[in-house]
């Protein structure tokens, strides 16, 4: 059967929240590669980001997370929905219920299978925010029953191409709020979206239980060596004290979880059966064209 037709033999049609950002985009790339007919919700349709979506071959729906109606509407007839949630815009309080707003509509729609993007850690009482805002998410999608996956992901490896890192006299600086010999989890935002696909479009044997996926496991000294043996610089890693994070809140709460307890504990051989081609650290800096900060 080919990957396009459901069961019915019909057109398969998945649904996919946040398809112009980061993590819904990658997951919406790897069902059109896979021949999926997709559906994205978006505020406006006349942005560059939903406007390339409908070039591709999306389906738009108009609307806001926080409309019931939109989201009725954007879960009709769909037989699955990618799911994910964040907290950097209104507060982990709205992203909660943004999630419970999704799961619910989900419910409503009889959607057959809800794959939620979480995050690595969230069933552990990490005790960062936006870490609880998701597992307050997960809790609710389970006590709906409804058929449902969680995936969580691991420290996105994208996250070095926005901050972190810089050139300073000729060598590049690596500078985080952890120990430079303790090991980060680490997994690309390409691979986030080929385990949902993977998933979505089901067979998986993770499929109705929930899966932590990373590509990549280094200590900070070691990815600065990576950074450095791909551009060819000097490179050197230096651990910030927490204090120095201390105003970032949530953030200063990750990085103390990171350092002080066994924090990411991903499945790796779970995250290889559903991404074969998963990239490691260097793979990603070669596949992303990472440059250091100037």
């Amino acid at each position: 059967m080919n990957s396009s037709d459901t069961t019915s033999g019909g057109p398969r049609r998945i649904a996919v929240v946040g398809a112009t950002g980061n993590q819904g985009g990658s997951v919406v790339q790897a069902l059109l590669e896979a021949d999926v007919q997709v559906r994205a919700l978006v505020r406006d349709p006349g942005k560059p980001a939903a406007q390339a979506l409908a070039a591709g071959g999306v389906e738009l729906t108009v609307g806001d997370l926080t409309d019931p109606a939109a989201l009725d509407t954007f879960l009709d007839g769909v037989e699955a929905v990618f799911a994910m949630t964040t907290p950097f815009t209104d507060g982990p309080e709205q992203e909660t219920a943004t999630g419970i707003a999704i799961a619910d509509a989900a419910a409503r729609a009889g959607v057959r299978h809800l794959v939620y993007s979480s995050v690595g850690g969230a069933e552990r009482e990490s005790g960062v925010p936006h870490f609880e805002s998701k597992r307050r998410v997960e809790e609710h999608i389970e006590s709906l029953g409804i058929h449902h996956t969680f995936l969580r992901p691991v420290f996105f490896m994208d996250n070095f191409g926005r901050y972190s890192t810089s050139v300073e006299d000729g060598q590049i600086v690596v500078r985080m709020a952890m120990p430079g010999d303790i090991p980060l989890q680490m997994v690309a935002v390409r691979d986030l979206g080929k385990a949902a696909a993977a998933i979505l479009l089901g067979g998986s044997a993770v499929e109705g239980s929930s899966v932590e996926v990373a590509g990549d496991e280094l200590t900070g000294s070691q990815i600065a060596q990576a950074m450095g043996e791909f551009a060819g610089l000097p490179a050197s890693y230096e651990a910030l004290p927490l204090e120095a994070v201390a105003s970032f809140g949530d953030q200063a709460a990750m990085f103390r979880w990171f350092a002080e307890t066994p924090a990411y504990r991903a499945d790796f051989a779970a995250t290889r059966a559903l991404v074969p081609d998963v990239l490691d650290f260097p793979g990603w800096l070669a596949a992303s064209g990472w440059k250091p900060a100037a």
